[in-house]
């Protein structure tokens, strides 16, 4: 895989604001990919200089090269996704072996391999059950591609980077402070095993964010002095529960409604809006204080609806809205406020001035001309392969660990009415893992929606 600047993602990830790597797009496309209309650029002072940041490239297909063999575990609706989009991200890369804690999950994923990629996967590996993901990451692959409930991730993981394999983590990857010191210090193993980790944070893949990155490094909007980040939208899915299903079943199969399973939609969901302004930003939030509340939601113990302030390092603000409410107005974006202007990701990725002028705005129609591959769900696996066979490892689990606990101390400043710190947060016991947690009849008294102000 090329290099550019000659800085290495590992470099980055050690001199780095906010570890991990931030993705851009391929050599000599930025010319097409972008348009201005009118100035903006004159007077620019980067916020970083070129050379200080790494820029992958995103090619329609990986590079040519070794046979990489991968492992889902997960097969449900995002594990079967993000296995065909492994396969369709290049050649010479199949997958061997599955898990999940249900049958059904893995024998769909096997019947979908079968009739789409031709792939069969044996009934020896095929696994079920809480260790199923021992079995697969111990089935002679290179890559786990992780696609469980979130409070699964951190063990997965840790198991992974201890018998040396690549990892595909879909996001978010804990729901707890003990997930969060887990995946930390798995993170650091992989980059002293020199292994490959890409998380499900698509937009570092997907060409218009990282375009929009670029331009803000180049000092488009000036300092950044704060921002607001979105995910308001209509009421997620559920599942209503099953006479056959017991309680742990129950639970798995509904795990979005549960705050144990997904780590509630502030960091399940939101953790992508949050995500981009760390990323942008390069700062993390020393605190949060906020409010949330649940309306309308059907099953589980989560709130539907947060908004919450959080203060970054240098004392700028970025504010957090999300919702899941049917009714009401939605909006999937984020904002970012600078000295000189603004870039906001609704209504195209638009860089305006002070005094409301664009100056800057991707060109989507530029893209779609220039490349076959668009979807960044693909891309992120084109990038790990990439990483993988060009021997330039990627460690995005530390990047992704700072936007995910921010969407932690977020979610437990609304749970309890008070300001919630990063160092207190990053320290704390909090422990998401039921006491009884087995594959079967569970205590159901202890999942409870949370009280502001109750200390419950």
């Amino acid at each position: 895989m090329k290099k550019e600047n000659n800085l290495t993602r590992r470099s980055f990830l050690k001199t780095s604001a906010v570890a991990g790597a931030v993705g851009v797009i391929g050599t000599g496309s930025a010319g097409f990919l972008t348009s201005c209309s009118g100035g903006g650029k004159e007077g620019n002072v980067p916020l970083r200089e070129p050379g200080t940041y790494y820029i992958p490239e995103l090619p329609d297909l990986a590079t040519d090269g070794k046979e990489l063999k991968a492992g889902v575990v997960g097969c449900g609706g995002r594990g079967s996704g993000a296995a065909m989009n492994f396969l369709n991200a290049a050649n010479g890369v199949t997958i061997v072996a599955l898990g999940d804690v249900f049958q059904d999950r893995v024998d769909g994923l096997a019947e979908k391999l079968k009739n789409e990629k031709n792939i069969d996967i044996p009934a020896d590996k095929r696994f079920v059950g809480l260790d199923a993901y021992k079995q697969v990451i111990d089935s002679d692959i290179d890559v786990l591609i992780d696609c469980t409930p979130p409070f699964f991730r951190p063990e997965h993981f840790r198991y992974a980077v201890e018998k040396n394999k690549h990892s595909f983590l879909e996001k978010p990857i804990c729901v707890d402070a003990a997930g969060y010191r887990t995946i930390v210090a798995a993170a650091r193993q992989a980059q002293a095993k020199n292994l490959s980790v890409v998380t499900g944070t698509q937009r570092h893949h997907q060409r218009a964010y990282v375009e929009s990155y670029k331009q803000i490094m180049n000092g488009a909007i000036g300092e950044i002095t704060g921002g607001t980040v979105y995910w308001n939208q209509s009421m997620l899915w559920y599942r209503d529960r099953q006479p056959q299903w017991n309680d742990f079943e129950f639970m798995v199969r509904d795990w979005v409604n549960w705050k144990w399973l997904s780590g509630d939609h502030i960091v399940e969901q939101h953790v992508h809006n949050i995500d981009v302004f760390t990323w942008f930003s390069g700062l993390k939030p020393v605190s949060a204080v906020g409010f949330g509340s649940r309306q309308r939601r059907v099953t589980g113990d989560q709130y539907d609806n947060f908004s919450i302030d959080f203060t970054m390092e240098n004392g700028i603000h970025m504010h957090s809205m999300c919702r899941q409410i049917d009714g009401c107005a939605n909006n999937v974006s984020e904002f970012i406020q600078g000295t000189k202007g603004s870039w906001s990701s609704n209504g195209g990725h638009v860089i305006k001035d002070l005094a409301g002028n664009v100056i800057w705005q991707y060109d989507s129609e530029a893209e779609k001309t220039s490349f076959q591959q668009t979807d960044p769900y693909t891309l992120e696996h084109v990038n790990l392969i990439n990483c993988i066979r060009g021997n330039n490892p990627i460690e995005q689990a530390s990047e992704t660990a700072v936007s995910n606990m921010a969407g932690i101390m977020g979610r437990e400043a609304a749970y309890t009415g008070q300001e919630v710190t990063w160092d207190a947060m990053t320290a704390s016991p909090l422990d998401y893992t039921p006491a009884d947690l087995n594959i079967g009849k569970m205590d159901m008294s202890g999942f409870t929606v949370p009280v502001p102000g109750s200390g419950k």
